[in-house]
């Protein structure tokens, strides 16, 4: 098999591996005595669920995935809105997602579904603060090159929903939130910037976000719902899925290739052109040993924009380590976001190896000058190395996989 064809099946093993129904109809609780209202979000939405669906039929509510991202439904109600900057749709779907909590009853289940794009997906903005303003403060934090830490940090303290307001709304419901991780950490009040989980953090730590990247000051802030909160006593929380299932599926079917998986890091963070050169000297390293391996990590890169070209942090990544192995034999690698989008388009990432650096010559493309417009994406469409999956319905966060031949 070809090592492209090999690499994208090993991604298709890791989604896959993300999407499995039983994970979640394993998870669910008794039968309520109530009603059980549905409220999904993110890349995710649709096959929770329908998972839901298929165990409860009698389930109703709504389901907010990212446009392009949606299946059929039979009770719930599905709603696609922009990501990863939030648009009108997401603005009128939040709205209504508080009002379903609001009207929740002792008795009744609130279970809120929840994976990767959740955070732009329900966009309600804190008063006096407007969608353009809050689209503005998401499009400068995620040029910054600021972690999605940072960015949920500030995203929780200019919302009505997030920080612990969905849950708070709920109560005294019953809230039992299941969660798709895309964070890395899985920290709760990471994953969809926490709806229905207390937030220790403070409207200072997000102002000190925005400061650090030199982003102005929207106002409109608004205090999250702190941890104790009495009206978060009947809120449960577990994470189901979560990026090391991706990163251990990947390994798995390589593994079942003849390759010796070797995990470079499961939680790499930082700028993506940094870690593409150390993961490259891994990758050089192994095959001067003469090892047949699959050096496999996952985590989020960052960028800092700078330029106005197209790419992400996983076409960053492949871009570089292109470079780093330019006509080295039996390296090969392919960087892709598992939700099937890097950056703001819909490309996944890359496929790069030895040969990539030659072709971007005959192909005259000035390579130092696609970096410096951030413009990898253009480059590596221009010789067919972009990875275009379509929407996987899932998101746990980045696959990066550099196979070595001796």
């Amino acid at each position: 098999m070809h090592p492209r064809a090999l690499l994208e099946a090993a991604f298709e093993a890791a989604v896959a591996a993300c999407k499995r129904p039983e994970t979640i109809v394993a998870a669910l609780p008794p039968r309520p005595k109530g009603r059980v209202i549905v409220i999904a979000a993110g890349k995710g939405a649709v096959p929770m669920a329908q998972a839901v669906e298929a165990h409860w039929p009698e389930a109703t509510g709504i389901a907010v995935t990212r446009t392009g991202y949606g299946s059929p439904l039979q009770r719930i109600e599905l709603v696609e809105a922009s990501h990863p900057v939030p648009d009108a749709a997401g603005l009128q779907a939040a709205a209504r997602c508080l009002k379903l909590a609001e009207s929740a009853q002792e008795g009744d289940l609130v279970l809120v579904l929840l994976s990767g794009g959740a955070s732009a997906l329900l966009a309600a903005p804190s008063a006096p603060l407007d969608l353009p303003a809050k689209q503005a403060v998401t499009r400068a934090l995620v040029r910054s090159g600021a972690e999605i830490g940072e960015i949920n940090l500030v995203r929780r303290h200019l919302s009505r929903i997030k920080g612990g307001r969905l849950a708070a709304a709920a109560f005294p419901a019953d809230v039992l939130t299941l969660a798709v991780s895309d964070v890395v950490g899985d920290v709760p009040e990471d994953i969809g910037s926490g709806p229905t989980v207390g937030d220790k953090g403070t409207i200072a730590d997000a102002q000190a976000v925005l400061a650090r990247y030199g982003i102005a000051d929207p106002g409109g802030w608004s205090e999250s719902v702190k941890p104790d909160d009495p009206r978060l006593a009947r809120s449960g929380f577990q994470v189901i899925v979560r990026p090391d299932d991706a990163l251990d599926a990947a390994a798995d079917y390589l593994r079942g290739q003849g390759y010796e998986p070797v995990l470079l890091d499961r939680e790499a963070t930082g700028d993506a052109r940094r870690v593409a050169h150390a993961h490259a000297q891994s990758a050089i390293d192994a095959r001067t040993a003469g090892r047949r391996a699959a050096l496999i990590s996952g985590g989020e890169l960052t960028v800092t924009v700078t330029g106005s070209g197209t790419g992400g942090p996983n076409q960053e990544y492949a871009l570089a380590l292109g470079q780093a192995i330019a006509g080295r034999a039996g390296l090969a690698a392919l960087a892709a976001d598992t939700d099937g989008v890097d950056g703001n388009r819909d490309v996944a990432g890359a496929y790069v190896d030895g040969e990539t650096v030659c072709a971007l010559e005959e192909a005259d493309i000035d390579i130092e000058a696609a970096q410096a417009n951030n413009d990898a994406g253009s480059a590596l469409g221009e010789i067919g190395a972009l990875f275009v999956p379509g929407p996987t319905q899932t998101n746990v966060n980045d696959l990066r996989i550099i196979l070595v031949d001796p």
